[in-house]
């Protein structure tokens, strides 16, 4: 875990630079927002713009992250992905992570040396699935949904995750064309120390399955490639 910790301080520390040089983005606190059954409705909304009717049925999802860094393979039915990086080759189980298996260099892992592989892959899983999915897990267990106003006159979806993934307390503000379909969010997380820094959402796929997942996304100059995507 203390190479992830590394590898997330090193990512920070240039984002913060380029922040700081480019005035790419000022912190923008928190926004306030309604909560209920309009809320509800527009994080609906959102989710038939997605095809989320396909995105249930499909059962297999297969892509990569910065260039291949770290891939998977992910069985939504069975709850087990394939974690891939650098020497290991996690077999993760999303129900059970103790019951997961870890593999380096062909060397099947035990102990403690088996725990923190699985850490790891839960750790790169939680971050790189939801850059893959996270439109459609507004309505997560501990999600909460309100409608913020934008200075643009148009609402915006503020999702908060109250628990679970590796770091619960993190907030997005989904910015959504006039049909509910998502364009960007912005981001109140725990790893960014700036709040409010944009993400595009524009850069789709239709997958196999008829889902709608994308292949990119853009924040400020800093390209996040979702690599080779299949839904089936």
């Amino acid at each position: 875990m203390k190479k992830i910790f590394k590898i997330l301080g090193i990512v920070l520390a240039i984002l913060l630079v380029i922040v700081l040089v480019t005035g790419w983005v000022a912190h923008e606190p928190l926004p306030e927002g309604k909560s209920g059954p309009a809320a509800d409705t527009l994080a609906q909304k959102m989710l038939n713009a997605l095809n989320h009717d396909r995105y249930q049925v499909t059962r297999y999802l297969e892509w990569s992250f910065q260039g291949g860094r770290n891939t998977y393979q992910w069985d939504k039915v069975k709850g087990v992905c394939t974690v891939q990086w650098s020497d290991y080759e996690v077999t993760l189980n999303l129900t059970d992570p103790s019951q997961s298996k870890v593999v380096k260099s062909g060397k099947l892992l035990t102990g403690k040396d088996s725990k923190k592989g699985i850490e790891k892959a839960l750790a790169f899983f939680n971050n790189d699935s939801f850059w893959l999915v996270a439109p459609y897990k507004v309505f997560d267990e501990g999600t909460t949904r309100s409608i913020v106003d934008l200075e643009d006159g148009t609402q915006g979806l503020l999702v908060s995750y109250t628990r679970g993934g590796t770091t619960p307390g993190d907030s997005y503000l989904w910015l959504l064309n006039d049909d509910g379909f998502p364009y960007a969010y912005k981001m109140w997380v725990k790893i960014i120390p700036v709040g409010g820094v944009e993400a595009t959402w524009d850069d789709w796929l239709v997958t196999q399955s008829g889902a709608f997942l994308p292949k990119s996304h853009q924040l400020g100059p800093i390209t996040l490639d979702m690599g080779e995507i299949k839904g089936y």
